[in-house]
């Protein structure tokens, strides 16, 4: 082998630093993921949204339009619910 075909230690040492520096940003990249999928954040999460609903479609404090998509929201929701109600009952009721 002749000098060329030797890599500088100073480049070698930047290299090092570099996959180092990509190493620390994936492994918090991958901690921020865990913790965003956690079952207990999401319905965290889920709580808040539904509390934050209620509070727009009940409360003279929220704005008129987040009152009126909430009312529309929890109305849908409710349809839902009562039409699996529906199914379910009916499904009882024939067996």
């Amino acid at each position: 082998m002749s000098d060329k075909d030797t890599i500088p230690p100073a480049h070698v040492a930047a290299l090092e630093a570099e996959v180092t520096l990509a190493r620390e940003q994936l492994a918090a990249t991958v901690d921020a993921l865990v913790a965003e999928a956690d079952p207990r954040r999401q319905v965290e999460r889920l709580q808040q949204k539904g509390r934050r609903l209620v509070f727009d479609a009940t409360d003279d404090a929220a704005l008129p339009e987040d009152r009126a998509r909430a009312r529309k929201v929890l109305v849908i929701a409710g349809a839902v619910v009562a039409l699996v109600v529906v199914g379910v009952v009916r499904r009882v009721t024939r067996h």
